[in-house]
């Protein structure tokens, strides 16, 4: 399965002590320089810069469509961009992005995605965690992820909880 990610589901994941996670649904995540640069060339520590330069199972790999990442950062962040250039050029299985905006040109462009709320449901039903609420209040208050109150319910009830 070829997975690309946006920066935010490893920002994420990273800040609660959950990147794993990813690993062990998807095995090999790859992701765009853009997501790599948005990662680690800050100012300050950001969840997930440390274990992209060490682990082996996220790949960075360069995009060659300039003309279509041009197109996408009218409307999009470099990462977000990137990530769905990526992931088209490489035939991706499926693409890790959660903004909102990311999503709706994702879905346009046919890709398949989901992000962070997505993939601990997933977390839950194979068995890698066993509970969701948990992992989610700890993106809310540790990791800054906003959630609407709708949202955090929907997300509740499909997990079972």
């Amino acid at each position: 399965m070829i997975i690309v990610s946006d920066t935010s589901p490893i920002n994420n994941l990273a800040a609660i002590n959950q990147l794993d996670l990813l690993q062990q649904i998807y095995g090999t995540i790859i992701i765009p320089e853009a997501v790599y640069r948005e990662l680690i060339d800050t100012s300050f520590p950001v969840a997930g810069a440390i274990e992209v330069q060490t682990l082996d199972w996220i790949q960075i790999r360069q995009i060659s469509d300039q003309t279509m990442l041009e197109l996408l950062r009218m409307e999009l962040d470099p990462g977000e961009a990137e990530a769905i250039v990526l992931a088209l050029e490489i035939g991706a299985d499926q693409v890790l992005i959660d903004e909102h905006r990311g999503r709706i040109i994702a879905a346009r462009l046919k890709l398949n995605y989901t992000g962070i709320l997505g993939i601990l449901i997933e977390s839950k039903r194979r068995g890698l965690i066993v509970a969701v609420k948990p992992l989610l209040d700890a993106l809310i208050h540790q990791a800054g992820f906003w959630v609407t109150d709708a949202l955090y319910n929907r997300v509740i009830e499909l997990a079972g909880e």
